[in-house]
């Protein structure tokens, strides 16, 4: 997907969502007819896999594959052929990470696209405050450990897209935003002393925000529901995406938005809920750890 103009950021995230939305059709249209992905691809000089990131939404999608595959999936009807031709072209516009370029890595644009897209972002994380969350010293501490050894420039344009990526918080249709950190990831130093007290006096001012809860699950409640690490839930306005779960690898990433999995997760995320002190208390935590840091 080439560079555009500046858009704003309910296109570029929306681009993403409609791209999973278009892909999510064209599959149910394909699968509903018994034709298979190998006889799609086909139709349209591709392979089969290419048909799989075509309905995962991973791949910007050509007006006249769309058209070829409409056609092959019997769909005759003109206002039906042009609803989703138009979704095909509002899927291509490029996003404002786009600008970012090797800053961000290729498996990671999908999320941003569909982080700003998201009504609801809930998260649980274990390794470090979570990216919306962090101060600007406390980001680049991280990038600094993450990337070792790489340029400078290279640091500071990751840092730069994090800060960017916060905005979303603070925006005209701001997601609600609920929050579970682990203790360790509060204890865990990244940078000096006074990069950890910002960030945790940060987080407490960030935390009296109104559409945003923050947990702290600390050490003395044992083991609980996120014993299998970090994990983001997502949740969308539009009816027809269901919620997507994703889980960040080293090298990649993995989405799941099968209902039985996202079933586990979305009990996992109630018992962390439940079983983590409430807002208040989870304050009260973090102004402790201040006065210890």
């Amino acid at each position: 997907m080439g560079r555009v103009g500046p858009v704003s950021a309910g296109e570029s995230s929306g681009s993403v969502v409609r791209r999973i939305l278009l892909g999510s059709q064209l599959r149910r249209l394909r699968e509903s007819r018994g034709i298979t992905r190998e006889a799609a691809g086909y139709s349209i000089r591709a392979s089969e896999s290419k048909i799989s990131r075509m309905e995962l939404g991973r791949v910007s999608f050509k007006a006249r594959d769309v058209e070829d595959l409409l056609t092959l999936y019997g769909v005759a009807d003109a206002a039906e052929r042009e609803a989703l031709l138009g979704l095909a072209r509002e899927a291509n516009v490029a996003g404002w990470w786009h600008s970012y370029g090797n800053a961000l890595p290729g498996w990671f644009q999908t999320y941003v696209g569909l982080e700003g897209a998201a009504s609801l972002i809930r998260i649980y994380e274990v390794q470090f405050v979570h990216g919306l969350l962090q101060t600007e010293a406390y980001a680049h501490a991280v990038v600094a450990r993450g990337m070792r050894g790489a340029p400078a420039a290279d640091i500071e344009r990751r840092v730069a897209l994090r800060l960017e990526r916060q905005k979303v918080l603070v925006s005209e249709r701001a997601p609600v935003f609920h929050a579970v950190l682990d203790e360790a990831a509060l204890r865990r130093p990244y940078g000096e002393r006074d990069v950890m007290r910002a960030q945790l006096r940060h987080l407490i001012d960030m935390s009296e925000q109104p559409n945003i809860t923050l947990q702290v699950m600390p050490f003395s409640y044992g083991g609980h529901a996120g014993e299998s690490g970090s994990f983001t839930m997502l949740r969308f306005p539009e009816s027809d995406l269901s919620d997507i779960v994703y889980l960040e690898q080293l090298t990649s990433a993995l989405y799941l938005d099968k209902a039985e999995e996202v079933a586990q997760y979305e009990k996992a995320m109630g018992c962390l809920r439940k079983d983590s002190p409430g807002p208040e208390e989870s304050r009260d935590l973090l102004r402790g750890l201040l006065q210890l840091t």
